[in-house]
């Protein structure tokens, strides 16, 4: 049984709190939040001790794995420190906004030997692996995708500084999707203004973007984000290729072909599937290298 700790306890941090309670190969054992009260309330919740200071918690609980789920700014050497002691790391995404910042953390964990993962749930999807098994051998032509949603509220995420805009913060689920089920891209252009949010108190963030790939197997595609309040949240991932068309919507996963179309609705919550491939892999050692971990 892995000793598990959690930093960050806002938004997502509720559904790894959630999992790890409820996996009986995992012992949740401390929360930390540099806002006090966050920290007491998800403690006294799930029955563990609360911290504000992160390197008393690693000294004091000295936990076997730990869930970092704080802001694309506020990372520090999180994960460096807790490289350094051995602890294993599933960390959300994006892991910080300044690559080489970013590339120095992969190091320090490669050096480690420890088992690391980033927060890319969507590969958890049943729905996914399912398309997955279908493109095996399959010669995509073309990939196209969307996410559509409204703002964050979260003031710091309509700060560039600090969430590195909609793509970089959130639509970068849909852009790790692709690279799962279409392959490395080699060449990447972009175009992205704030065009109709500018009253926003704050905002320096674009509002539409749109980027275009160049697979490295020749294929062709474009992925688009923006969250100017439209009355419906989006999400789709369309990859065509000679003969069918490969599409998923939100969870659910069409195939169409000449002759048929089949529609597979997802079964799974890919957030527990995560967390509980985290927690199998620490156990085990299977560090599963096609699920997302460095």
């Amino acid at each position: 049984m892995g000793r598990v700790a959690v930093v960050g306890v806002g938004g997502i941090a509720v559904k790894h709190l959630q999992n790890f309670q409820e996996n009986e190969r995992s012992e949740l054992v401390a929360v930390c939040d540099i806002v006090q009260a966050q920290a007491e309330k998800a403690a006294s919740l799930y029955g563990v001790n609360p911290y504000t200071d992160f390197d008393a918690m690693l000294e004091k609980e000295r936990p076997d794995a730990l869930a970092i789920c704080v802001p694309p700014f506020a990372h520090g050497d999180m994960e460096e420190k807790a490289a350094a002691r051995g602890i294993h790391l599933l960390v959300e995404k994006p892991l910080g906004l300044d690559m080489a910042v970013v590339r120095a953390k992969a190091e320090a964990i490669r050096t480690s030997g420890i088992i690391a993962g980033t927060g890319y749930c969507l590969r958890y999807l049943d729905t996914a692996a399912k398309a997955k098994a279908y493109l095996q051998g399959k010669k995509v032509a073309m990939v196209r995708a969307h996410r559509f949603g409204s703002l964050v509220e979260t003031p710091w995420w309509r700060d560039m500084s600090q969430s590195g805009g909609q793509l970089v913060e959130q639509t970068t689920h849909n852009m790790d999707l692709i690279r799962y089920l279409a392959g490395g891209v080699r060449k990447v252009s972009a175009d992205m203004a704030l065009r109709v949010m500018d009253d926003i108190p704050g905002i320096s963030i674009p509002d539409v973007c749109s980027v275009n790939l160049l697979f490295e197997s020749g294929a062709v595609g474009h992925l688009d984000t923006s969250f100017v309040e439209q009355p419906d949240g989006r999400s789709s991932l369309e990859i065509i290729g000679r003969g069918f068309r490969l599409t998923l919507e939100g969870t659910a996963l069409t195939i169409m072909e000449k002759q048929q179309t089949v529609t597979y609705r997802s079964a799974v919550d890919f957030y527990k599937a995560q967390d509980d491939a985290f927690i199998d892999a620490i156990v085990t050692g299977d560090r599963r290298p096609d699920s997302g971990a460095i």
